[in-house]
């Protein structure tokens, strides 16, 4: 068998391509509350995807046969011992990136993987600013609603709260997987509405949304079950499958996916490597999804 590399579907590059999709990690794990280790995740999906497929037999599609998929590699965050400076310092990164680009305009979409959730704020930022009519897709283990977590204000569990600072009139919240948070998290949700607690009631949502609508997708690996995924700093039992995952990719091709991130893979906690190659085969979905979605 010729043996791939799911990065090698990707060129290797240093600038945003326009009608491009890109991969970059962000190797951060500073304000982790509880196992740390996903600072590892980036590299560790990387290795890993040397021993699986660019095609996937789910959605019939192969990363290989597109050429528009670039590869930014993983951010350097400098040698500082102080968290909130390496995340400053990756944001910064990111905003060097894309600082004369407009998603929208470029049909630019962007990939990240992490790190920890807190990773996610300046993509989501960027495509708030960039899609007036934004609708984040949320799939976590928790609600991530708080306003900052152990004196950090851009904490893993704030990033949801983070992001709603940036929403406008026309931009929208859906959550699903959720099973931990405060009792002021889920009041929040269950007024706001944006709380899905049912699977059958969360694809439905997913269908009824219009094709042309542009969604981020922030996955939080947490979001598996423990069972499937013990590779991660805060396991919650009760959670999804893989198989879940696939149904879920499978209504959503089609759909108007402009970015995503998937975070918090600590590969070191599941000396297996399972979570690894678990990992790598969500990013190689999602990268399929974003190339092949529908463009507005």
């Amino acid at each position: 068998m010729d043996q791939q590399t799911l990065f090698m579907s990707f060129k290797p590059t240093k600038t945003l391509k326009k009608r491009g999709t890109h991969l970059v990690g962000f190797g951060f794990d500073g304000t982790a509350c509880f196992r740390k280790g996903a600072r590892l995740g980036p590299s560790a999906i990387r290795e890993a995807s040397y021993g699986i497929e660019t095609f996937s037999p789910y959605l019939n599609l192969d990363l290989d046969d597109t050429d528009n998929l670039y590869d930014l590699g993983n951010l350097v965050l400098g040698d500082s011992t102080d968290p909130e400076v390496k995340w400053k310092k990756g944001n910064q990164e990111l905003s060097k990136l894309w600082d004369k680009t407009d998603f929208k305009k470029d049909k630019v979409k962007l990939l990240t993987i992490g790190g920890e959730h807190s990773i996610s704020y300046a993509p989501i930022k960027k495509y708030l600013e960039d899609y007036s009519d934004l609708l984040l897709i949320h799939l976590d283990a928790h609600a991530d609603l708080r306003d900052g977590y152990e004196g950090f204000h851009y904490s893993h569990a704030s990033i949801i709260r983070r992001a709603l600072d940036h929403f406008g009139n026309d931009h929208d919240l859906v959550q699903y997987g959720i099973r931990s948070g405060t009792k002021s998290e889920y009041k929040w949700m269950r007024e706001k509405g944006t709380l899905q607690t049912s699977k059958d009631d969360f694809f439905s949502y997913i269908r009824s949304i219009p094709n042309e609508r542009p969604l981020y997708l922030t996955l939080d690996l947490d979001y598996f079950d423990p069972s499937y995924f013990p590779g991660t700093g805060t396991p919650e039992p009760g959670g999804e499958d893989f198989h879940s995952f696939i149904k879920l990719m499978k209504i959503l091709r089609g759909k108007n996916i402009v970015g995503a991130d998937v975070v918090e893979l600590a590969p070191d906690l599941d000396s297996s490597g399972n979570s690894s190659v678990f990992a790598a085969k969500v990013v190689r979905e999602i990268g399929l999804l974003l190339t092949h979605s529908k463009l507005d």
